[in-house]
């Protein structure tokens, strides 16, 4: 009957899964990043501040369509001011703006947070960096693990592209060619 694992050999496997699961997160990021981009976590970093701009931009725009809204109805109520019915009604529409404007404060958040996940992923990779130093590297390859793929078709899927990168609309257009898009949705 084998003996069970000791604690030391446990840490190791779990410590040479964790490395493995680090490295597959950077091949997953070298894919996504320009070629030759040396820094991983810093591509990651580039990923999550494009999330961060996007939803900065979608905030602003349903602002400013808030905004709008919001004289529109100062406009409506002028305009029937001596309707009681109306005018409950538009009270009810600018409660619905102000909750909008309120809900918008998301954005503010949502990047702080990123920024703190950027910096969670830097510290963890470097103090994993360093325990596998500690340990030695032809220590740790003596515990094999096996990282599994949850969804294989993931790899194949890279999400919206940075500005300047990925395939165009046009570029889609010049591969099918206007007959094949017509014959797609005719």
């Amino acid at each position: 009957m084998p003996n069970p694992p000791n604690d030391t050999v446990i840490l190791k496997r779990e410590l040479v899964g964790l490395f493995g699961h680090m490295q597959k997160i950077r091949k997953e990021l070298a894919a996504l990043n320009p070629p030759g981009s040396p820094d991983h976590f810093g591509g990651m970093s580039e990923q999550l501040d494009a999330i961060v701009a996007a939803t900065e931009g979608a905030t602003n725009t349903i602002m400013e369509s808030m905004e709008a809204i919001d004289t529109l109805m100062g406009e409506a109520r002028a305009l029937a001011a001596d309707n009681p019915p109306l005018n409950a009604i538009f009270d009810q529409v600018t409660d619905k703006v102000n909750t909008v404007f309120e809900a918008c404060s998301f954005q503010d958040i949502t990047g702080q947070r990123i920024s703190k996940v950027v910096g969670t992923l830097k510290f963890v990779e470097e103090r994993v960096n360093t325990i596998v130093l500690t340990w030695g590297r032809d220590e740790l390859t003596k515990v094999a693990v096996q990282i599994k793929e949850e969804d294989p078709d993931k790899r194949l899927l890279n999400g919206p592209q940075l500005a300047g990168q990925g395939v165009t609309q046009a570029d889609v257009d010049r591969m099918l060619g206007q007959d094949a898009i017509d014959k797609l949705f005719g």
